[in-house]
């Protein structure tokens, strides 16, 4: 197996090593993309010094062609579109707003649970280091990185272990710096790159979250000061 990781936890450590200088930086959050990107997210931030949060995006999957993705929504209402697959789709309007309202509703139903009511953190003007466990077609990266441009950030940073040489290539034209610890030419998924690659849960998420919560309190506190 090719750059096998042990698991998304050393993964994280190893993703770290690529983002030192931004450690210790008052400006920097990092966003984990839920679930699997989160304890990778939690590595990064931990060795930085930096808040952890997350940025939650689900796929628009049309009924009938779950496997196309007809775009993504974001947290903070952003939606983005992938016109070459919404041409494709009978009537692709009434299909597409009734998955939005679906996925609205999960993505909603994911913030609160993540955040157990702490409010989302301020990013205008922040250094943001989107990480996720890996990026197969990237479609959730870019409508990440697209929602993060609308609210107004300083930087995006993308940061993931593994992902296809070309997805990654793609999404340096879309993020201010983009970090690929590695690029097997011959991908298939993400999971075969990690020795242990089983599922992130939700109560993990939680976990990993109010773990790193007490930095996240103590900056906004100073920040507000």
């Amino acid at each position: 197996m090719e750059h096998a990781f042990p698991n998304r936890t050393e993964a994280g450590r190893l993703l770290a090593e690529k983002l030192v200088e931004y450690a210790g930086r008052d400006d920097v959050i990092v966003l984990g993309l839920p679930r699997g990107g989160v304890p990778v997210a939690f590595e990064v931030a931990q060795r930085l010094g930096a808040p952890l949060d997350v940025f939650i995006v689900r796929k628009l999957g049309v009924p009938g062609f779950e496997e196309l993705a007809a775009g993504a929504i974001a947290s903070g209402g952003v939606r983005v579109l992938n016109q070459d697959v919404v041409r494709a789709i009978p009537h692709a309007e009434e299909a597409i707003e009734a998955v939005t309202a679906r996925e609205t509703a999960e993505l909603e139903r994911r913030e609160q649970i993540y955040r157990e009511g702490r409010p989302p953190p301020e990013l205008r003007g922040r250094i943001v280091i989107l990480v996720d466990d890996g990026l197969a077609t990237g479609a959730t990266m870019r409508a990440a990185v697209k929602a993060l441009r609308q609210r107004g950030v300083a930087k995006i940073v993308v940061a993931v272990p593994v992902g296809p040489p070309d997805t990654c290539r793609e999404l340096e034209q879309e993020a201010d710096e983009t970090i690929c610890l590695s690029t097997p030419q011959y991908f298939q998924a993400v999971g075969q790159y990690y020795e242990d690659f089983s599922q992130t849960s939700d109560e993990d998420v939680r976990e990993l979250l109010s773990q790193a919560t007490p930095d996240m309190s103590e900056r906004n506190r100073t920040d507000q000061q």
